[in-house]
């Protein structure tokens, strides 16, 4: 039989070439033959499988099943790797077949765990997400079953064909399998995400970063970026402890990245080039998160037109006080990324920034602040130069981080230098933007401008009101800022126009709002125009009427409208039924002059 004596040698020494040459010689294998070691150490595979068939008979039926389930597996495997996923998933199926009445035992468990792995992601690759699914969950359920039945480390594949001498230690055997169970939940998640069950998703993903690096079994920056991203949908779901706790520790993994060596200097280039990209892509992530935690504590602040309401902040600020520690601390336990000192380093970099809502003017500055040096460190990357797009999003983003950090300062004048801010960041972008290339970002662009000298507008006119009388600086500051929002408003209705020009009969779903939302707000900025000229102030009543009926007939030709715009169409109407009325007054009073 081989397996006596030097033989035996003879056959594990080839498996072991056999598993060089696919783990470690194949990364050397050059562009115009990227496999040929993968079908080296296939050949040597069947070489060892010929060996172990000549020596079946007399041998114990058991270990030879198990041997070759082995060797079964790792062709299956190669030819996985070279692209032959029908051979690939018949040695696979040969393997479970062999290792099914044993699949529970000590020495074929973890085999079989990673058997149905590789089936899994054979059939994602083949985009049966389904048929993935079952072979994935079927893999858990078994790691399951016998950590609950046996628990004992169970023997590496690889050590069916090792000397009793070279046999792994309990500890390494039970870190290898806990892997095979990582990369189970690692599959597992990207299954659930594909069949978009997300919130199943980003517990398997939560629970595989968990594990990854318990086990010490992780790429630093791909894991920072997982990290990164699982905190988006935490954001998404309004848990912003959670999302800054995998924030937190994306950013201190990602700092063990360092530099990453390489052999050639151009390549050493690309690579330093990632790290950057990848540690921008980061500072994003939290650019969202300070934006969001901000957006959300506004949302809870904010009364019916828009404005703190100070009641509502005493409410929640004595709220707070009651609830918070509790609730961190239960919460925190479910969550927790990593060892001792991972942890530590993790809970500084969270101390760095808020996880609560913040209740007014100084709470929200400080969060404020940490995202706009994220703005920075993302913009170091993301340049405006072979970056057009990012650039422009991270520049909105700061635009609106001052947007809702203006929503808790009380001084209007200060609120107005923040929305200034906005402008002087909006319109250089916007001046550079060819239209015709980035028709969405432009348009855009244009309906933050008009809102920003919109909203500046509205804080000039709330000042003036507070004086006696109103100055000639002030009325030339309000109708200024008054024609430029209705500037940029126009341009964005323009944008809309077909190529001859013309407005659409019908909005599209998508442009609906946002062309209601303009046409009533230039509506209402010609009312607001100050003018001592009579005739003048006829022609703004005029054209402010024109802009409201508009909305009414609107709505009143394609009721779907409505719901789009109820609480501006009820004004417009309003609006419709007042201004004739006006302007007749108005007329009259000048019929002598006219």
């Amino acid at each position: 039989m081989a397996a006596a004596g030097g033989g035996w040698v003879a056959v594990c020494e080839k498996f072991r070439t056999a598993r060089t040459l696919s783990a470690v010689e194949s990364r050397k294998d050059p562009e115009t033959e990227p496999y040929r070691s993968k079908y080296s150490a296939r050949a040597l595979l069947q070489e060892v499988k010929q060996l172990l068939s000549a020596a079946e008979e007399g041998g114990e039926a058991r270990l030879v099943a198990v041997r070759r389930a082995v060797l079964e597996y790792e062709l299956g495997v190669n030819h996985t790797d070279t692209e032959e996923l029908s051979a690939g998933e018949e040695h696979l199926q040969r393997c479970t077949q062999l290792l099914e009445p044993h699949r529970l035992s000590p020495d074929c468990v973890s085999l079989y765990i990673q058997a149905q792995n590789n089936l899994g992601i054979l059939w994602s690759e083949r985009d049966e997400i389904k048929t993935a699914q079952t072979y994935l969950e079927s893999a858990e359920a078994l790691y399951n079953q016998y950590m609950k039945e046996d628990g004992n480390p169970p023997l590496d594949p690889s050590e069916h064909f090792m000397a009793e001498e070279e046999k792994l230690t309990d500890q390494e055997r039970s870190k290898r399998f806990e892997k095979a169970y990582t990369h189970t939940l690692y599959y597992l998640a990207q299954v659930y995400q594909h069949l978009e069950m997300i919130e199943k998703a980003a517990q398997y993903c939560h629970t595989t970063l968990k594990r990854q690096l318990e086990y010490c079994g992780y790429y630093p920056v791909e894991w920072a970026l997982n990290a990164a991203t699982l905190s988006q949908y935490y954001l998404s779901k309004q848990c912003f402890m959670e999302s800054r706790h995998c924030l937190a520790a994306a950013s201190v993994i990602f700092s063990q990245a360092g530099q990453v060596p390489s052999a050639e200097d151009h390549e050493a280039e690309q690579d330093q080039q990632d790290l950057r990209q990848r540690k921008a892509e980061i500072a994003r992530c939290w650019i969202k998160y300070c934006l969001n935690l901000l957006q959300s504590a506004r949302k809870l602040l904010e009364d019916n037109i828009g404005e703190l309401d100070p009641d509502r902040q005493l409410e929640l600020k004595a709220q707070r006080k009651k609830e918070e520690d509790e609730k961190e601390k239960g919460r925190k336990k479910a969550v927790l990324f990593g060892t001792s000192d991972i942890c530590d380093s993790v809970l500084a970099m969270e101390e760095k920034v808020s996880s609560v809502y913040p209740l007014d003017f100084q709470e929200a500055r400080e969060i404020f602040l940490v995202g706009q040096n994220y703005v920075q460190e993302a913009k170091e990357f993301f340049q405006v130069d072979g970056y057009v797009t990012d650039h422009i999003e991270i520049v909105q983003d700061h635009s609106a981080l001052f947007k809702v950090l203006a929503f808790f300062e009380e001084d209007y004048e200060r609120r107005c230098k923040m929305h200034k801010r906005r402008v002087d960041m909006l319109e250089p972008i916007y001046a550079d933007l060819n239209p015709h290339y980035y028709l969405l970002i432009s348009r855009q662009l244009q309906f933050e401008l008009a809102d920003t000298y919109y909203e500046m507008m509205d804080l000039k006119v709330a000042i003036g009101n507070r004086l006696e009388e109103l100055d000639s600086h002030t009325i030339k500051k309000i109708n200024s800022l008054a024609q430029l929002a209705i500037k940029y408003y126009e341009l964005f209705l323009d944008s809309l126009r077909n190529p001859d020009k013309v407005f659409p009969e019908e909005l599209e779903e998508d442009v609906l709002r946002p062309a209601m939302v303009a046409k009533f707000h230039i509506a209402r900025l010609y009312g607001k125009l100050i003018t001592s000229d009579s005739k003048k102030q006829l022609e703004n009543m005029q054209t402010s009427l024109e802009y409201y009926t508009f909305l009414v007939d609107y709505c009143e030709k394609y009721p779907d409208a409505v719901r789009a715009v109820e609480t501006e169409l009820e004004l417009s109407k309003e609006m419709v039924g007042l201004l004739p009325t006006r302007m007749e007054r108005l007329r009259a009073k000048l019929c002598p002059f006219i």
